[in-house]
């Protein structure tokens, strides 16, 4: 007899690591704080050791600096002989970003972003049904509806199925959404003692790997503004660093554009996380700086940009980790202007109002 055979549960097994696994998680987190710095993270992670006691005298640091190597996590740059992570390594960041902000996701049937347009054209079926029409896939047709109305209509014993009788499903066209998150990197991202830098990587990867995994035919494009702006990589997020910079909105905000301009996608927006005011300009003869307050030059360029975004469609949602008042007003204008979204938040619920944001603009700009 075939049957089932059931054992008492072993309770905890199922969530218990292995001693490697558990040192790999507290090493990749201390890689992203490092900015990828393995012996740093090295460093630290002897550092815990000696106070925590992580380790015991079956699994010590040794063995797991020689398991991250074996198991390809890190490896031997050729040109200088330090140690710097791997590809392998990147991803199991970002997808440990994505699960520690915005949670594990529920598998969800394919595509997940229907327009209300429905149309012969579109990308699967729908749950409307309409008589059929002349051109309709003959793969639209719902045999049960056609069936039944046959029946009703020409009786079970003079059954005949004629062209009046076809229902289809209508089909709902999908849509793409093309996203630019900008992250402020200008030296303010570290000053006080307060490391601001490090969530808003957390939260560029965690979005990156959620619009990878989740929305897979969206793009995403990030960019990072000090003095300059330019584009950066997926790859390159868990290396992103701080510099001496002040903050060139302006010029974060034009890159930002140019990018969408090149997507073909209908559905455009920005993302933008900084902590700062804006304080820089670049001009023919240098760049024009102004630390002091909001300077109106700075301002009247931030604000034209606004106004330029919303004539073509583009909405720009500011994060902003401030709580200035004077700031806090000048992110007011500047999303008046822009018709765009704000939020004025800590570190702490970034993540959660990135995420919940980007569905809100998808929903919005459908």
């Amino acid at each position: 007899m075939i049957g089932y055979r059931f054992s008492p549960p072993q309770i905890g097994s199922g969530n218990q690591q292995s001693p490697f696994q558990k040192l790999l998680d507290i090493f990749l987190q201390l890689s992203t704080i490092t900015s990828g710095d393995v012996s740093e993270a090295m460093a630290w992670m002897n550092n815990l050791d000696r106070q925590y006691q992580l380790t015991d005298d079956q699994y010590g640091m040794g063995d797991f600096y020689r398991d991250l190597k074996d198991k390809g996590y890190i490896r031997e740059n050729p040109q200088d002989g330090q140690f710097e992570i791997t590809a392998k390594s990147e991803g199991k960041i970002r997808k440990n970003a994505l699960e520690e902000i915005f949670g594990k996701l529920r598998k969800s049937k394919r595509g997940n972003h229907h327009t209300p347009f429905p149309g012969q054209q579109g990308d699967e079926l729908g749950a409307d049904r309409r008589p059929w029409q002349f051109g309709d896939a003959p793969g639209q047709i719902s045999m049960t509806d056609s069936l039944r109305n046959a029946q009703i209509n020409h009786g079970i014993s003079a059954f005949n199925l004629q062209e009046n009788d076809l229902e289809v499903v209508e089909k709902e066209f999908k849509t793409q959404t093309s996203t630019v998150l900008m992250i402020d990197i200008s030296h303010s991202m570290i000053l006080y003692g307060e490391d601001r830098i490090t969530p808003a990587k957390k939260v560029a990867m965690a979005l990156a790997e959620m619009i990878t995994k989740k929305y897979p035919k969206d793009t995403l494009d990030i960019l990072v503004f000090g003095n300059d702006a330019w584009q950066i990589e997926i790859k390159d997020l868990p290396y992103l660093k701080v510099g001496p910079y002040h903050t060139n909105t302006v010029a974060g905000l034009e890159l930002a554009m140019d990018l969408l301009r090149r997507r073909k996608n209908s559905n455009k927006q920005i993302f933008m996380i900084t902590d700062g005011k804006p304080s820089c300009l670049k001009e023919p003869r240098g760049y024009y700086k102004n630390s002091f307050g909001l300077d109106r030059k700075i301002v009247n360029k931030c604000l034209n940009l606004a106004a330029q975004a919303r004539r073509i469609h583009i909405p720009i949602t500011t994060f902003m980790i401030a709580s200035d008042p004077y700031l806090q007003q000048f992110v007011r204008e500047f999303t008046e202007v822009n018709q765009g979204n704000a939020y004025f938040s800590g570190l702490q619920g970034l993540g959660d109002l990135v995420f919940e944001d980007y569905k809100r603009n998808r929903r919005r700009n459908i």
